[in-house]
């Protein structure tokens, strides 16, 4: 297989991936982070303090739900430009290489944000765009030099 393929197809199914996250219901989506935040950041903290009230847990959970999912649109966006980056050189993209990836990635976010609109109890943020092609930029950044 050629690098073409491969990095074609993975940026594909990482823009699925995407997708299929911003697809779910805004319940869903909720449900999502929750069980991330119990099954990581509550484990820990009850790991140093077991005698911790199910009031102590809740205001754990309101401190790191936001950083929670603004992190997840971070890391996601920050392999996308990644993918997207290693894509076009493998097309033999030289020229402006950093800026169509990240204009690519900038895209998407909002075509992203957009789908959203149209996605019971979810709605498309500027400020998500923002984040998200931010993630692209410091992953573009951090891997500018391997390609």
């Amino acid at each position: 297989m050629n690098k073409k393929f491969i990095f074609t197809f993975l940026s594909i199914t990482w823009m699925i991936i995407i997708f299929c996250f911003s697809n779910q219901e805004a319940i869903d989506s909720t449900e999502m982070s929750n069980s991330f935040i119990d099954n990581t950041i509550i484990k820990i903290y009850r790991f140093f303090d077991e005698d911790a009230t199910e009031e102590q847990v809740k205001e754990i959970v309101d401190i790191f739900f936001v950083p929670v999912r603004k992190s997840a649109h971070f890391v996601v966006y920050f392999v996308l430009g990644i993918l997207i980056l290693f894509t076009l050189k493998a097309y033999d993209v030289k020229n402006d290489l950093i800026i169509y990836s990240l204009l690519l990635c900038f895209l998407y976010a909002v075509s992203d944000e957009f789908h959203q609109l149209f996605v019971a109890g979810r709605c498309g943020s500027v400020k998500d765009v923002l984040l998200d092609t931010f993630g692209s930029l410091i992953g573009i950044l951090c891997f500018k030099k391997k390609v």
